[in-house]
C-alpha cells in the first residue's frame, strides 16, 4: 500500500526530484567541507600574532633581530612554507624577519570590500610594517608574493632596501590557471563552488598540484605535515587562489611597465626546471631589463627554488660581495648539493 508521501513523489516531476536531490547532496558537502576546514584550523593553530589593519585581520611570524626582512610567499601555500623550507631559521640569525600570510591565505582574512590585487595586498602590507615600526626592508617574494614585492617597490621605493625575487611571474601571458579558476573568483557561483565541487576537486588535485611545484625533485617529506593539506584547500584558501589567479595577468600587464623605476639592488633566482612558471619568459627576460640585477638559476631544480637555495637567498639578502663573482657556489641540502649560476 502506498503512503502518502510515496503517492506524492511519484507525481513530482522528474527534473524536479533531480534538483532537489542535488540541493541536498549540495548542502550536505557544504556541511562536511565547513567542518573540515574548522577541523583544520584547530588541529594547526596560528603559529604567530594577529594584527587589525584597515579592517583586515593579518597574521605574521616574527624571528630574530637585525635589519628587518619580509617574506612575502606564493599561492597556494601560506608562510608556513617559508618555515618549511627553513629560510626564516637561516635570515633570523641574522635578521629581524617578519613572514606574512597575505590576505585569504594561513590565518589572514580577506575581506570583500575590495579588490585584492597585489598593489592592494602591498599597501596592505606596508600600512602593517608601519605598525611593527619598521621604515625600511628587504622583501623577499616568492612566485605570486613577487608580484606583491614588486609594486610595493615601486609604489614606496623608500621602504625598500632591496629585492629578492624567487620564480616570479614579471610579464602578461596565457595562464591556464586564470581560464580554469576564474568561476571560483566570482561572487555566489563562486561562494558555491569553492563549498561544493571545487573543494571536492581541490582534494584530488592538491597533490599533483605540489609534485608540479617541486618538480623535477620529489616533494619533501614534511611538506603537508607542515602545511597541512586540509587547511591549503579551505573554502577561504580557495577563494584567495583564484583570485590572486585572476588578478596576476592584468597587474603583470601593469607592473612591468614601470620595471625600468627600480633603482635598489634586485636579486632574481628561479629554479632553471620550473614548469609553473618559465624562467626564460620572465626570469632572464626581467634581468635582461635591469642591468643592475642579478640573476641566480639553480639547475636541477624547479618552482620551489627556495628550497633548494636557502644559503644563496641569505648571501643575497646581505648582498654579500663574494655573491656577485662567477665563483660555483652549492645549494641545500648538501646530499643534492648542485652549482648555482650566476649573472652578476
Amino acid at each position: 500500500m502506498q503512503t502518502n508521501t510515496t503517492k506524492t513523489l511519484a507525481r513530482t516531476p522528474r527534473a524536479v526530484q533531480i534538483a532537489a536531490g542535488a540541493a541536498l547532496a549540495g548542502a550536505a558537502t557544504a556541511a562536511w567541507v565547513e567542518y573540515q576546514a574548522r577541523r583544520a584550523q584547530k588541529r594547526h593553530p596560528p603559529s604567530g600574532r594577529l594584527m587589525e589593519i584597515d579592517g583586515t585581520h593579518l597574521h605574521f611570524v616574527e624571528r630574530g633581530d637585525g635589519p628587518p626582512v619580509v617574506l612575502i610567499h606564493g599561492n597556494t601555500v601560506s608562510l608556513l612554507d617559508f618555515m618549511a623550507s627553513g629560510l626564516v631559521d637561516r635570515l633570523a640569525l641574522n635578521h629581524r624577519v617578519i613572514a606574512f600570510d597575505r590576505p585569504g591565505f594561513g590565518y589572514s582574512d580577506r575581506p570583500r570590500d575590495r579588490l585584492w590585487t597585489p598593489a592592494a595586498q602591498g599597501q596592505l602590507l606596508l600600512r602593517a610594517l608601519s605598525a611593527l615600526n619598521v621604515d625600511r626592508a628587504t622583501l623577499v617574494g616568492h612566485s605570486l608574493g613577487t608580484c606583491v614585492a614588486l609594486a610595493m617597490a615601486l609604489d614606496a621605493p623608500e621602504r625598500v632596501d632591496k629585492l629578492v625575487l624567487l620564480g616570479g611571474y614579471y610579464y602578461p601571458s596565457a595562464r591556464i590557471d586564470s581560464i580554469l579558476t576564474a568561476p571560483v573568483a566570482l561572487p555566489v557561483l563562486g561562494d558555491v563552488m569553492r563549498y561544493t565541487v571545487t573543494a571536492l576537486t581541490a582534494r584530488a588535485l592538491i597533490k599533483p598540484v605540489a609534485k608540479g611545484m617541486f618538480a623535477p625533485r620529489d616533494i619533501p617529506p614534511d611538506f603537508f605535515s607542515t602545511q597541512s593539506r586540509e587547511m591549503m584547500i579551505r573554502p577561504l584558501q580557495i577563494r584567495a587562489n583564484a583570485e590572486d589567479a585572476a588578478f596576476m595577468i592584468p597587474a603583470a600587464s601593469r607592473l612591468s611597465k614601470r620595471y625600468g623605476e627600480l633603482k635598489m639592488p634586485v636579486t632574481i633566482m628561479a629554479g632553471a626546471l620550473d614548469r609553473v612558471v618559465d624562467p626564460e619568459d620572465h626570469s632572464i627576460r626581467l634581468h635582461r631589463e635591469l642591468p643592475h640585477s642579478r640573476l641566480i638559476l639553480v639547475p636541477g631544480y624547479g618552482h620551489m627554488v627556495h628550497y633548494a637555495a636557502v644559503d644563496a637567498i641569505a648571501d643575497a639578502v646581505t648582498l654579500r660581495a663574494d655573491l656577485a663573482d662567477e665563483v660555483a657556489q652549492t645549494v641545500r641540502p648538501a646530499a643534492a648539493a648542485l652549482p648555482i649560476s650566476t649573472s652578476p
